[in-house]
């Protein structure tokens, strides 16, 4: 009380050092694209062969750093970069981490293996393995990606979003109350028997590893449900089919979970973040052309066109929220938003929401950029006050969503592959500059930066396939284009009845005589096309041919 002054100086002298590490002052140096492959060989050194992941327990996802190091593997070809991808996704796919009844993955692991979680299901973390598993097959081919792909979109179509209105909820609780600890989502040995036959019953036992005694320390008969066992192996130790063993464990996934429906229930945050809904609107999109599910892409052109509809100011961008009272955005919510917009443009050529990611991006470059070092802050220069929370950072890290500088990055090479403005290269550049001293620093936590970078250096691929509506070699252009993963490619089908100026300006200019009627396609890198061609598997050579480690 007697000593105020002392204290309000000792406030301010912290919150200035504040302001000045997490504004990264001195952290500014020229942009190298060398960065990509010592960001990438910094993240496989912490590697768990044997777990998959990186690091030790408390294990979390990182989706970044896994289409980081996806990217390089199809640029070079280096097995070991697959192994990291595949090793980690087929652990988290089979662990206990991943919710192996309703589909959908948990927080993190409070163990190594993959198998504790802590129950608690985020949607950001669910948006972005999405992503990662259908990029994965994608690459590979490999049934269990895509399988847990469809798990994740099934649980969040049937718990995590407003289906009649659009939009994609925050969250589902860890656990139903104070007392209950995971208890929602796992097991006792006699629960699983009274919920099934006995030949259901010892196929779970055997294939889930339940026991007498589970992982759970509250409750050591709890078990948590994670792949022990394959079926094959399975159906030898019972003497059966491995086709009986799979009929078995389908009919039984189907009852526990109608018996784990009938329990009480961990809520559902319904809160609809804007920077959330975007990622989430990002991987539905993905999804809708990667497994070609007409369901995804609705559902996310509904969620976004809300998002327009009640969170966007043409003073102030995208809300906090959406819905009432109005919380200003910051910049995760403005180039989220503005990411999500530039793909729903390429699924659907809507100029709408291509000039809308234009005039977010501007709004962005106005209102949160740094003119003396480079780089955005998170709140913008006219935000209103918010007390000692009054600070601006510029967000570098992934921890835990994506570093919104690096993914304000992203929005502007992708603008500058659309329209040839120099300025969004150069802001790129730039907001790459600013981080590029401390980036070797944050290794794993920095991968988006290095998405950021391969973009920047390579430049976004675009491929444009023509020919009318329905034509079953347009089709089989648009199948080969979409079914080979390169970070950043847009794939745009154009008709004749679209034409010409459903292209965003660049293309525009760069093929001003584009035969619309012809089923052929074009791959363009900053304006720069290779000739025109009607063979899938010839389109999809030249894909995976381009080097990411090539730079201009």
């Amino acid at each position: 009380r007697n000593r105020r002054d002392e204290l309000e100086r000792t406030a301010a002298t912290l919150a200035q050092a504040v302001a000045q590490a997490e504004s990264f002052s001195g952290a500014a140096a020229s942009f190298d694209p060398r960065i990509i492959e010592a960001l990438v060989d910094s993240i496989v050194r912490m590697f768990d062969l044997r777990n998959g992941g990186f690091g030790r327990a408390p294990k979390f996802p990182h989706p970044a750093a896994l289409d980081l190091i996806l990217e390089r593997y199809q640029a070079t070809r280096e097995p070991q970069l697959l192994t990291v991808v595949e090793t980690t996704l087929e652990k988290m796919a089979c662990g206990g981490v991943y919710d192996q009844l309703a589909g959908g993955f948990h927080r993190y692991s409070v163990d190594e293996h993959w198998r504790v979680p802590h129950f608690e299901k985020m949607s950001y973390d669910n948006s972005e393995l999405l992503k990662n598993y259908l990029h994965a097959w994608q690459v590979t081919g490999q049934a269990l990606f895509r399988e847990t792909a469809e798990g994740i979109i099934s649980w969040v179509n049937e718990v995590l979003s407003d289906q009649s209105r659009g939009g994609f909820y925050t969250s589902q609780d860890a656990d139903f109350s104070l007392e209950d600890d995971g208890d929602y989502f796992t097991w006792t040995l006699d629960e699983i028997r009274a919920a099934l036959t006995p030949q259901e019953a010892r196929v779970i036992e055997l294939y889930y590893d339940v026991v007498a005694r589970g992982e759970m320390h509250h409750n050591p008969a709890k078990n948590v449900l994670w792949v022990a066992r394959s079926t094959e192996e399975v159906s030898k130790q019972l003497g059966k089919m491995e086709s009986d063993v799979r009929l078995l464990l389908a009919g039984a996934r189907g009852k526990l979970l109608a018996a784990r429906l009938a329990r009480p229930t961990p809520a559902v945050d319904t809160t609809l973040y804007v920077s959330w809904n975007a990622m989430f609107v990002s991987a539905f999109l993905d999804a809708a052309r990667a497994l070609a599910r007409e369901d995804c892409r609705r559902f996310a052109l509904k969620t976004l066109d809300r998002i327009l509809a009640e969170a966007w100011s043409d003073e102030k961008g995208f809300a906090h929220r959406v819905g009432a009272p109005r919380l200003d955005g910051a910049l995760d919510d403005q180039v989220f938003a503005a990411v999500a917009l530039l793909d729903a443009y390429e699924v659907t050529l809507d100029r709408r929401y291509f000039d809308r990611a234009e005039t977010t991006m501007r709004l962005v470059l106005e209102k949160y950029w740094d003119e003396q070092a480079g780089g955005l802050f998170d709140r913008a220069h006219d935000a209103a006050p918010l007390g000692g929370l009054d600070i601006r950072r510029k967000p570098l890290q992934d921890s835990p969503t994506p570093g919104a500088n690096s993914i304000a990055a992203i929005a502007l090479s992708r603008l500058y592959g659309f329209t040839g403005n120099a300025l969004y290269r150069q802001r790129a550049g730039q907001t790459l500059d600013a981080f590029a001293g401390v980036v070797p620093q944050f290794g794993l936590f920095a991968a988006s930066y290095g998405l950021a970078a391969l973009l920047h250096a390579r430049h976004p691929m675009q491929v444009v396939v023509t020919g009318a509506a329905g034509d079953p070699a347009a089709e089989k252009l648009v199948q080969a284009a979409v079914g080979v993963f390169r970070y950043g490619k847009a794939v745009l089908r154009i008709i004749p009845q679209s034409g010409i100026p459903a292209l965003a300006p660049a293309l525009q200019q760069t093929l001003p005589h584009l035969r619309a009627d012809i089923p052929q396609a074009l791959v363009c890198v900053d304006r720069h096309c290779l000739p025109p061609t009607s063979d899938p598997e010839r389109l999809a050579a030249s894909l995976e041919n381009i080097d990411a480690r090539s730079a201009n």
